[in-house]
């Protein structure tokens, strides 16, 4: 996980050591001797929909990454089951249908005065005693093992303080007892770990190192020493996992599994982070997942995903996610978190026998206390947060962190920005979400209702008439239902419109089950070019001729594109030459401009770069240049005749090697 993604409470055994928290002290620690979970075997009568996944096993892993758990009790955190019962949060997940749960492991995540570091303070000793409370209740474990002494993801793999100045050859041996201690003891307090991953989102490195054949030699250190463990203990079958994110860029991925392949690393289980704001679609998640079983014949699964049930804040440290950031296909609900986590385990599950499953990632990383804006006492409520931040770790980072990451914890360090992607609500009770494990196999039965429609903008050119639709797409609890439905405006905002000028208005629309949505009414001139800032999945409209090697290709980075995340991009190592075009019918015939933004670079003293416009009267285009990166050129094409009804308009490029850039905004419109 990225820093901005992290930032989260922790979670510990629940003593009551933090005094005036406010909240009673749960059963942390009660022994689950004897527990027995009882599964569905049919559709049950549930409070949110959730649709039956198709081929998937009473085996397959429904998993939850709860590294931050001890902390969070020592903080003062109780856990509520469904019927608002204070329990022992490892019953909770059993009786919720989870079967296993991960835990990762830091080396020594401590200043030298013993302050942790934050974020669960997740040391061996913690996972081994995670691991012996979810054993208790039948739960397996799979043990995360960093490599660094805190957070390890794309952008930050930095080595332990102990191997600091080691060769690769020491950073392996050291590797190798490091692991071998860990998991002796983890293995000795009782859990059942069946998994166990080296590394934590290595795309870009471990423990300090890049090289893969450097990486490679210490992986298969602790690959040693886990399957060491395992033997000594009577567990011959623990599988070995490596960890990557970013599934939204295959190639990237296949390039990680040839350099795993070539450079020898053993394992059997390559797992995949898959969160829906950032990775892509599901359909592609489950063909790179297929691809990654039919090519080196390794099992898969998914071991971090997420998603907001709310664009609340519970702890005074803002959100991560908010409503900017969702999925489309998602609200911040109850309902659609559980819709979002079905259907990454559908997705996976559709990849067949090698698929192992899904974890979900802190679910239970809550806020130590509810912090409420501008209630009565909430500044004390944040402090007291502060002070179990730092004194349990049960935030993202405390002060502490600085000594070793000075540039990030040092900077940043504080409470969660997670909270609103928990399956617990921010006082700790089970939200009805945290059950779709148990529901995955026969679904349940719920009534049929409206779940969200997204607010949208109606477009109207100046003197025309406004014509509210009739009916607008809605998504139901039931997503397979998603369709138009029926909708009512509010007609004293209709009558309040006023064409005759450009403005905004907005205008609330009600359905029939009372569900309500804004539609901005914006008197503008008309664009018709479709998905103009391409932050619509579908960009077919769009086609590409290169010479030779594919160079062009739509790209979600924000740094590069004017507004919003997406761009048209270019880029190749050769001599860059393309076209882009897009076709548009059914115009008025009338005069036209076109307009666009671009960003770029190392197109060579020779280019030629046209933006241009065809119609039956013949060809309009302009010429632009590109001074570097998010140096944004404005260019147009005035007077464009349209006398057909059909133009089509486009860029020409015809530059020098290892030429780049952006593309975006793309504006076509009728002149007055």
């Amino acid at each position: 996980m990225k820093r901005l993604i992290i930032c989260a409470l922790a979670a510990g055994m629940a003593f009551s050591l933090f005094a005036g928290c406010g909240k009673e002290k749960a059963g942390a620690g009660t022994s689950g001797d004897g527990y027995v979970y009882s599964a569905p075997t049919e559709a049950e009568d549930f409070g949110i929909y959730v649709a039956p996944v198709e081929g998937i096993g009473d085996d397959f892993i429904r998993g939850v990454d709860i590294s931050s758990v001890i902390s969070e009790e020592q903080s003062g955190v109780v856990y509520y089951n469904q019927n608002g019962e204070a329990e022992d949060i490892f019953k909770i997940l059993a009786d919720a249908g989870v079967n296993y749960v991960r835990v990762r492991v830091w080396n020594d995540p401590y200043d030298k005065n013993g302050n942790g570091y934050g974020g669960g303070n997740c040391d061996a000793d913690k996972a081994a005693e995670i691991g012996k409370r979810a054993s208790a209740y039948g739960l397996k474990l799979l043990v995360d093992f960093h490599y660094s002494d805190f957070w390890a993801d794309p952008g930050k793999q930095m080595v332990p303080k102990a191997w600091d100045g080691m060769s690769v050859e020491e950073k392996a041996s050291a590797c190798y007892d490091f692991t071998l201690e860990a998991m002796n003891r983890i293995l000795d307090a009782g859990a059942d770990v069946g998994m166990v991953q080296l590394g934590n989102e290595t795309n870009n490195g471990m423990s300090g190192e890049t090289k893969w054949s450097d990486i490679a030699q210490i992986m298969n250190e602790g690959r040693r020493a886990v399957l060491e463990a395992g033997t000594a203990h009577g567990n011959d079958d623990i599988l070995i996992a490596v960890h990557f994110t970013n599934p939204e860029n295959s190639d990237g991925i296949k390039g990680v599994l040839r350099k795993l392949e070539s450079s020898g690393v053993k394992y059997d289980v390559f797992a995949l982070s898959y969160y829906p704001y950032w990775h892509g679609t599901l359909e592609n998640l489950t063909d790179l997942m297929k691809y990654i079983v039919d090519t080196y014949g390794k099992k898969v699964m998914v071991a971090e995903t997420s998603y907001a049930y709310t664009v609340e804040d519970g702890d005074g440290t803002g959100n991560n996610i908010s409503q900017k950031d969702l999925n489309k296909n998602y609200a911040a609900t109850v309902q659609s978190q559980a819709n979002a986590v079905r259907d990454v385990f559908a997705a996976t599950a559709a990849v067949g026998e090698n698929a192992l499953g899904v974890f979900y990632w802190e679910p239970a990383w809550i806020p130590v206390k509810e912090y409420v804006y501008g209630e009565e006492g909430a500044e004390a409520i944040l402090a007291s947060n502060k002070e179990a931040w730092e004194k349990y770790g049960s935030g993202w980072a405390s002060s502490y962190a600085t000594e070793y990451d000075p540039k990030d914890a040092g900077v940043y360090y504080g409470g969660s920005s997670w909270d609103n992607q928990a399956m617990f609500d921010h006082n700790g009770k089970a939200l009805d979400s945290l059950y779709v494990f148990k529901y995955l196999k026969y679904g349940t039965k719920c009534d049929l209702k409206v779940e969200f429609a997204n607010d949208f903008v109606l477009t109207v050119n100046p003197g025309a008439a406004l014509e509210m639709p009739g009916e607008v797409e809605v998504h139901y609890n039931n997503s397979a239902m998603n369709g138009p439905a029926p909708i009512t405006w509010n007609e004293a905002q209709v009558a309040a419109v006023d064409t005759s000028k450009t403005g905004e208005y907005e205008v609330e629309g009600t359905f029939e089950d009372g569900t309500t949505i804004i539609c901005t009414v914006k008197v503008a001139e008309v664009n018709w070019i479709q998905n103009p800032s391409f932050e619509d999945e579908d960009r077919s409209m769009w086609k590409f001729h290169t010479n030779g090697d594919t160079c062009t290709d739509f790209q979600k980075k924000e740094t590069d594109a004017y507004t919003g995340e997406w761009a048209m991009h270019y880029w190749r190592q050769s001599a860059v030459e393309f076209t882009a075009e897009t076709t548009i019918t059914d115009l008025e015939n009338g005069t036209y401009y076109l307009s666009m933004y671009t960003q770029g670079g190392d197109s060579g003293s020779g280019a030629e770069m046209y933006l241009y416009a065809k119609t039956s009267e013949g060809e309009f285009k302009t010429p632009y240049s590109v001074n570097g990166w998010c140096d944004w050129q404005f260019v147009e094409v005035k007077g464009i005749e349209v006398t057909d009804g059909t133009i089509t308009v486009g860029i020409s490029f015809n530059g020098g090697e290892g030429a780049w850039g952006t593309f975006d905004d793309f504006y076509l419109c009728k002149e007055k």
